[in-house]
């Protein structure tokens, strides 16, 4: 378990704990808590990308929760949520911009030869280890099948 993000957010949640910041606190042990839970459901020992694998899953499910909640008009949920995914994004590497991403699928496209949507898969394995959490997967599916399409 010698893994700089694993060891951030453990280090950042006694941090919290000091400073008493009960809302922080909550999102960083929710984090602790779904690594744990993973590592127990897999019988693994988490290394970084498995964990950016998490953290993205996390963001994720944020987000679709704070557009609810948002449409919903519930704005105490919606902060909430909105607070949680900006704690999470501070254990993710920095996001890539429009033109690295574009690089990136564009390389995967030409080394795998793709030239139908038939080939999506093929390049969809070698961008994803590329731009794991650090970039929105949906977007760059979207970019893809631009590509492909």
């Amino acid at each position: 378990m010698a893994d700089p993000i694993y060891q951030q957010v453990s280090a950042e949640v006694k941090t919290a704990m000091k400073a008493r910041d009960k809302d922080r606190l909550a999102a960083l042990r929710l984090i602790m808590s779904e690594f744990k839970r993973v590592e127990v459901d897999e019988r693994v020992e988490l290394d970084d990308e498995r964990i950016l694998q998490i953290l993205d899953k996390m963001t994720k499910q944020r987000k679709d929760s704070h557009q609810q909640y948002a449409d919903a008009g519930r704005d105490d949920l919606a902060d909430k949520e909105a607070m949680e995914i900006a704690i999470i994004a501070e254990f993710l590497p920095a996001q890539l911009s429009d033109d690295e991403l574009s690089q990136i699928v564009e390389a995967a496209v030409a080394e795998v030869g793709a030239s139908t949507m038939q080939d999506m898969g093929k390049v969809m394995g070698i961008v994803k280890p590329q731009v794991q959490g650090r970039a929105d997967m949906g977007a760059v599916s979207g970019l893809v099948k631009a590509k492909l399409g």
